[in-house]
């Protein structure tokens, strides 16, 4: 079950209430976006669920209740991770909407929770890189990722007539996104960026100093490779004792062609790909 801190208002005005002329996407915080076209309306590893305290420690709101949308065509999962496949997420959107899931075959055979539905087999699509998906005006391509931590990783690229759009999940440098760079122009990519932290177990009764996601290096180093017209942070505010701010980016960025833009993206803003800058929610803009 989810609990939305901004009952369903976001959802309902802000998302499904836009007049939509290209690809646009929302931030749903962690690495999580609704991504729309004319036709079309994707949620990509959407997670409205609190973590798991006293480990996992969500600093971020929940900003909507899946069970309130009335628009998805399909669910993207890059990787198992719960923050990723979390089934009280995505299975309104399957169950009531019908939606698709996309996601690589370890988040079904090894998910990090236990799960308590069956997704109907016309529903469940396995993926893998080297795969295309079109769905309405939208054409996705599946390619590789590098998240140490997952057994799974897959990334996406979205292509529109308006522009192109790319999802890391929480990948970190390799030589498969100098081969992306090459393959696409990409006009906006998200991508994860985290920090050195402690991290508590509380069943082995210790605390652990660990590397979650991206530091500010790699993520120059990524954005680089993939040369990115606009790099929108992401992640880096979710987790209590791991998180920093995205604006340290920039001063590692300065001397870098690439990202020719930073977006401090925050839970709750749009971004219309083919127009600069940042759109907050309609309220703000009154």
């Amino acid at each position: 079950m989810v609990d939305s801190n901004w009952d369903d208002w976001f959802v309902r005005d802000e998302i499904e209430g836009a007049d939509v002329e290209g690809l646009t996407l929302w931030y749903l915080g962690c690495n999580g976006f609704v991504v729309r076209t004319p036709e079309t309306t994707l949620y990509i590893d959407p997670y409205f669920g609190n973590g798991d305290p006293p480990r996992l420690v969500r600093m971020i709101p929940v900003p909507l209740d899946p069970a309130d949308a009335t628009l998805c065509d399909a669910v993207l999962v890059t990787h198992e991770h719960v923050d990723h496949m979390h089934e009280p997420s995505y299975w309104p959107l399957v169950d009531d909407l019908g939606a698709d899931i996309y996601a690589s075959e370890t988040c079904y055979s090894e998910p990090d929770y236990e799960r308590e539905h069956e997704i109907p087999d016309d529903q469940r699509h396995a993926v893998e890189p080297g795969d295309e998906i079109v769905l309405g005006d939208l054409t996705v391509h599946v390619r590789g990722g590098n998240d140490p931590d997952a057994e799974g990783e897959v990334t996406f690229v979205f292509e529109h007539e308006s522009g192109t759009y790319f999802n890391s999940g929480d990948s970190r440098p390799a030589s498969v996104f100098e081969s992306i760079g090459d393959e696409f122009d990409i006009d906006v990519g998200s991508l994860t960026v985290g920090s050195t932290g402690r991290i508590r177990y509380p069943e082995e009764g210790e605390t652990i100093v660990e590397t979650w996601y991206s530091d500010e290096n790699d993520v120059v180093e990524l954005a680089n490779a993939l040369e990115l017209d606009r790099l929108l942070p992401v992640h880096w505010d979710m987790w209590k004792g791991v998180g920093l701010t995205s604006t340290a980016v920039h001063e590692h960025a300065r001397s870098f062609e690439y990202p020719r833009t930073i977006d401090p993206v925050q839970i709750g803003d749009r971004i219309d790909v083919g127009e600069p800058g940042i759109v907050p929610p309609g309220a703000l803009r009154e």
